[in-house]
């Protein structure tokens, strides 16, 4: 059935009390099963299993995948299979929202063991004992957990951002469990069309695959560009090689899918941060040397993205944490309630959710409890120093609100952009220690990125109805099976040769390397910084406060984000200009296809959500296909 949701004029006019109480009303669906044995256990299995696929990912290219969708349609399609052959009863929708809630942790917890603690050993040259690893995983997720929850009220309750990703998880598993009815049943074959068209294309984007297939010829191509060059040879701007700038157009379905759901404001920001920054600012600062190039084999000087973000990214994570922190604080009454109902009865509260929300009292001991926890981990196997470790757990507060406002307008967490902001911080708090540089950075970072993952679970939850104190625990869960999975494997395939093979020609770790490289030149001082990333940091930190002021003044309307733009300096071109693509193509729809009765408005206007779900579906569960294909059948034969 169609999910019911507020206007956007009533997400502007409406109070949060109002908000509330109309979700309970007609949104909530009581004590509906939701963490049972069977959502637990297939959660913890589903994402022990999937954070074995982000383990190779991220070795490969730095990223993690969100394994929320991928594990709803496999969930679904084996109790539907069960349930037919009797040995069950039907999943409800909300245990398969509890348990992607479980498998998502599971995959994303694996973060570290890819960056920050991988780097760490890479420095010191040592291997950290395998249970030292599991419980700082567990201790630095499990505080991510507690950090989230004070935040929910603004971002999903009151505020009813996107987060897309999470939207696309709650629209597939409403459309899957939901296929009684008529309209359920058209949404559910436009999703799984969608889903079968994007796992059939992301499966011919393999060139390795199409070859043994014998179909190589059918192969799509992963850029879009490659005739131009053959015809006109190398295309420059400023001398440089627009491939070397990321500046090419994808194939990539996915990301316009999740550019369609995130919207063209959003859209439209990326595109423009990224025009900014890869046409005019990075070029500028090659010319000028700023940015250095790194001499390959044909004698040419190559920059790839990875070499310029590490410049441009100053500015635009200054951008993002001043814009994130003033629109935070634009409204104090919501912290302010949020922290008074600490101190009265639940009787005496007006809070119309008290008996769904995690209680306020859990983030009030547990966040002290875990955060004291975590500095005594830092301190006893890493070396950070007291007051350091004391000092990292209150920024981690302010990085999560980075993070989450990120995350909520556009599913991708700058992770990597904050650890590197947050290592800018300790390399001025401790010059010269290395070790310190990487661990607080890696709690500030890593319990950012798990908080705003958790807020990503909880927003399906929150538009199918679902008790948020449930998917909390579930996700303590999915922590406990991803790193009990993860980390005994990372162990065995990737520290056989110890750490100073971590980084071979096929698993490159490049997250880890960025990591390392940055810690290095912010021991060694602040002169390792450019004069220029220093101005772009300042002056990014000025628009952010600027352009979230006029967003506040205007009640929203005004069409550029800066969160948007400072995300364009972070992710390369070709993914930002996917995401505005696939924005600009619904948003085109819904301009020009006004009839309601016309069969085109009822597939791209009111079916928007379950093609851009299924696509991102089919997308995801191929691609972790692909990969396991291609790096354990293939090589094999």
């Amino acid at each position: 059935m169609a999910i019911l949701q507020l206007t956007p004029e009533q997400v502007r006019t409406w109070t949060l009390e109002q908000k509330d109480r109309w979700w309970l009303e007609n949104v909530w669906r009581g004590d509906m099963p939701q963490l049972t044995w069977r959502s637990a256990l297939t959660g913890m299995f589903l994402g022990g299993l999937l954070s074995l696929t982000n383990l190779y990912v991220g070795a490969k290219t730095g990223w993690t995948l969100g394994v929320g969708i991928t594990s709803v349609i496999l969930a679904f399609a084996l109790f539907k299979v069960l349930a037919r052959t009797g040995l069950t009863g039907e999943f409800t929708i909300l245990e398969n929202n509890c348990m992607q809630s479980i498998a998502t942790a599971a995959g994303y917890m694996t973060a570290p063991l890819i960056s920050s603690l991988a780097a760490y050993m890479m420095v010191t040259g040592g291997i950290i004992p395998m249970p030292v690893t599991i419980a700082w995983m567990v201790a630095v997720s499990v505080l991510g957990v507690l950090f989230a929850f004070p935040l929910k009220r603004r971002f999903i309750n009151d505020e009813q951002h996107p987060f897309p990703e999470g939207r696309a998880a709650g629209i597939v598993m409403d459309a899957l469990h939901s296929s009684g009815a008529q309209e359920g049943l058209f949404k559910a074959r436009v999703l799984v069309s969608a889903a079968g068209l994007s796992a059939l294309a992301k499966l011919m984007q393999s060139q390795p695959i199409m070859e043994r297939l014998r179909l190589a010829w059918l192969t799509i191509p992963e850029y879009l560009d490659e005739w131009a060059y053959r015809l006109w040879g190398t295309i420059q701007i400023r001398g440089v090689d627009l491939r070397e700038l990321t500046v090419r157009p994808d194939t990539d379905f996915v990301m316009m899918a999740a550019g369609g759901l995130m919207g063209i404001r959003v859209g439209v920001s990326l595109l423009v941060g990224a025009i900014v920054n890869y046409l005019v600012l990075v070029p500028w600062a090659i010319q000028a040397g700023i940015i250095q190039g790194v001499p390959g084999p044909d004698g040419l000087l190559h920059y790839g993205f990875r070499t310029i973000t590490a410049w441009a990214l100053w500015g635009g994570v200054a951008m993002m944490t001043t814009a994130s922190l003033l629109a935070f604080f634009s409204k104090p009454q919501l912290l302010v309630q949020a922290f008074r109902g600490i101190f009265r009865s639940r009787a005496a509260t007006s809070d119309v959710l008290a008996h769904i929300e995690l209680p306020m009292w859990v983030f009030v001991v547990g966040i002290p409890v875990v955060g004291f926890a975590v500095v005594w981990l830092g301190h006893a196997f890493f070396g950070v120093k007291w007051w350091l470790g004391a000092l990292a757990i209150p920024l981690v507060f302010i990085f999560t609100l980075i993070a989450v406002h990120s995350t909520a307008l556009t599913s991708i967490t700058p992770t990597g952009a904050m650890g590197k902001l947050t290592q800018l911080t300790f390399g001025l708090l401790d010059p010269g220690n290395i070790k310190s540089n990487l661990m607080t950075a890696g709690i500030t970072a890593e319990v950012a990125g798990n908080a705003s993952n958790l807020l990503m679970d909880i927003k399906p939850g929150y538009m199918l109805g679902a008790k948020p104190r449930q998917q909390a625990i579930g996700h303590v869960l999915g922590i406990l099976a991803g790193a009990i999975v993860s980390v005994p494997i990372f162990y065995a395939v990737f520290l056989r040769g110890g750490p100073e093979q971590l980084v071979q020609e096929q698993y490159p770790m490049p997250a880890a390397t960025i990591w390392k490289a940055v810690a290095e030149a912010l021991t060694q001082g602040l002169d390792q910084l450019p004069v220029s990333a220093r101005w772009a940091a300042l002056v990014g930190a000025v628009l952010g406060i600027v352009l979230e002021g006029v967003r506040i003044a205007t009640h929203g309307r005004f069409w550029l984000s800066p969160v948007g733009l400072g995300l364009a300096t972070v992710i390369p071109f070709n993914t930002c200009l996917a995401m505005f693509l696939g924005s600009f193509v619904f948003w085109c729809a819904e301009r020009l296809l006004k009839k309601p009765d016309t069969p085109a408005h009822r597939l791209l206007v009111q079916n928007q959500e379950p093609i851009c779900g299924g696509v991102i579906a089919g997308g995801a569960l191929m691609g972790i296909a692909v990969i396991l294909i291609e790096n354990f059948v293939l090589p094999s034969r």
